[in-house]
């Protein structure tokens, strides 16, 4: 085994003996065969399509397939060789159909492997093809393979997503396609491929802004809503993952059942939306991050549903009561299938809810604001640009990303309380999860703490920044706006690379970098972009300040 795709990998560096998400190293194995099978398939859809030939049902098998080897994802070995052998019989029809159009099929390697029929004979098929198959190879090179296989895994699962919603767009389908088989080109040297690392990049946009789009138009914009953290006595349903779809088909499902329904990790910013918010049995959030499931999942006394990634292994306590649904799966979890834009049947979770106790009395606990996307951010332009101008907002901190277990990741709790009490924080992601549920108080009437919405919301984001790049006439670059950024998984990689498209500058980036990076390829990335690792906050911070005012900053002053 070796997998390095997460920022907690063994040691800096990778896991070779068990995953520290729980990942066995029989399923590291199934899931490095699997993307090996999606660079074959990938070099046929390339082929076909330079003959005429597209199948959408293809582009779409191999989004999902990349999706289920997210970090956290899926754990189920079964479920992965049953991915594995539907890619082989995909890749027997879809070799017949591009021959047939008159384009090339020839290849080796994952094109023609003859899969095992066994479970251990796929494993040790695995283990020949994965990030160390081949160790002559220059580890530049090598690592910037593994950058852009891992940025593709994050743009297919906004583009499985984004299809879940009835929006999808050829080029980004096409571009996955063309990384994936670029990876088995070895004609392809570094620049090529530093090339294709920031395409990457740039696609993953356009898959963020086909999301975002599928989520307005279907849940409307996001709305300031204060959300609570308490609970209500009743039956109870818990929503966790990101899929805000199987939110809305469960919400309509349980609607007049006397079932309450939470939120969990990053389904927080559904709260927000006007379709979603009409849902009077929508009440609350429950719980804090992800990596925290397993105590607070234990105590919850209804039927729970993980919807995309961020599961972990259930305890004994709640495995009966426990639902996955789309690429997730755990052994002996039941799981829902959600048809990609069909209605899913979410009756088994309902039903498990109404057998539970529930809830036994009302609790009323803090509340937590939400709906702070790009439509209510920039309606208060005026106020915000009114308040720069007065000196009252001195400079903008993104603090966002993903949350994880392993120490440093109090660095962003500590960075945001120490911030200046006139700098306003945006944050999105489970990475806010450190720091919520605190109050940092308004300025002008501007609440210095604005939850942009989850991982799937940079898109919202990257519209603000530009917009007032555009009202300042500065660019992204030129704006008091600094970006602090924790990254876990594959989302949070494609999102790093959209930003390098942008030619985003001065990213501080943690808690650790990643391993897949080389020492070569961080020189080129400081040297295009001056990525930074994290400090400490006060470093950090005394930085940004002296950078900010010119002069120097004697002492931070913290939001206690």
């Amino acid at each position: 085994m070796f997998c390095y795709q997460c920022e907690q990998t063994a040691k800096g560096s990778g896991c070779t003996t068990f995953g520290t998400c729980g990942k066995s190293p029989e399923v590291s194995s199934l899931q490095d065969l699997l993307i090996y099978m999606l660079q074959g398939l990938s070099q046929l859809a390339v082929e076909g399509k330079k003959v005429g030939f597209r199948d959408e049902q293809l582009d779409l098998f191999i989004c999902e397939s990349a999706f289920v080897t997210l970090t956290n994802v899926n754990f189920d070995p079964n479920i992965i060789i049953q991915y594995i052998n539907k890619s082989a019989k995909v890749r027997e029809d879809l070799i017949e159909k591009v021959r047939s159009a008159g384009g090339f099929v020839g290849f080796h390697g994952p094109v023609d492997l003859i899969l095992e029929k066994t479970k251990d004979g796929l494993v040790n098929q695995g283990k020949q093809i994965g990030v160390n198959a081949s160790p002559l190879v220059d580890p530049d090179l090598n690592g910037l393979h593994w950058l852009l296989i891992f940025g593709l895994k994050g743009v297919a699962a906004y583009a499985y997503h984004a299809y879940r919603l009835e929006k999808k767009d050829d080029k980004v389908f096409d571009f996955i396609e063309q990384g994936l088989a670029a990876t088995l080109n070895d004609t392809l040297g570094i620049d090529d491929f530093v090339g294709l690392v920031l395409k990457c990049g740039e696609i993953n946009i356009r898959a963020m802004e086909l999301l975002d789009s599928g989520h307005k138009e279907r849940y409307g914009h996001p709305v300031p809503t204060k959300v609570p953290l308490g609970h209500k006595k009743g039956k109870a349903i818990l929503v966790s993952g990101h899929d805000l779809k199987d939110l809305e088909e469960v919400l309509q499902q349980s609607e007049g059942r006397g079932v309450y329904v939470y939120t969990h990790g990053e389904m927080l910013p559904g709260h927000g939306y006007p379709s979603l918010k009409k849902y009077s049995h929508l009440y609350g959030h429950y719980g804090t991050a992800w990596q925290n499931q397993q105590k607070e999942f234990s105590d919850f006394p209804g039927a729970i549903l993980m919807t995309t990634n961020c599961i972990q292994k259930p305890r004994d306590s709640y495995k009966g009561n426990i639902f996955t649904s789309g690429p997730v799966g755990w052994p002996g979890v039941a799981h829902i299938k959600a048809p990609h834009i069909e209605r899913g049947d979410f009756s088994a979770v309902i039903d498990k809810a109404l057998e539970m106790p529930g809830f036994s009395d009302d609790e009323n606990g803090k509340t937590v604001n939400v709906g702070f996307g790009r439509n209510t951010v920039l309606s208060l332009k005026e106020e915000i640009v009114e308040a720069i101008m007065k000196g009252h907002i001195n400079s903008f901190f993104l603090v966002a990303g993903c949350d994880g277990a392993k120490p440093g990741r109090n660095y962003y709790t500590e960075f945001v309380e120490k911030a200046p009490k006139d700098s306003v924080i945006l944050t999105l992601a489970c990475g806010k999860f450190r720091f919520f549920d605190k109050d940092l108080g308004e300025i002008d009437g501007i609440p210095r703490l604005l939850d942009i919405g989850q991982c799937n919301d940079a898109y919202s984001a990257i519209k603000i920044a530009q917009a007032f790049g555009e009202i300042f006439q500065s660019g992204i670059n030129g704006l008091p706006l600094f970006f602090i950024l924790s990254w876990y998984e594959q989302k949070a990689v494609a999102i790093l690379l959209s930003l390098f498209y942008l030619g985003i500058k001065n990213i501080r980036l943690g808690p650790s970098l990643p391993a897949f990076i080389t020492p070569n390829v961080l020189n080129i990335l400081v040297e295009k972009f001056n990525i930074m690792p994290l400090k400490t906050p006060e470093e950090d911070l005394r930085t940004i300040i002296d950078y900010v005012t010119g002069v120097d900053a004697e002492s931070i002053k913290g939001s206690d």
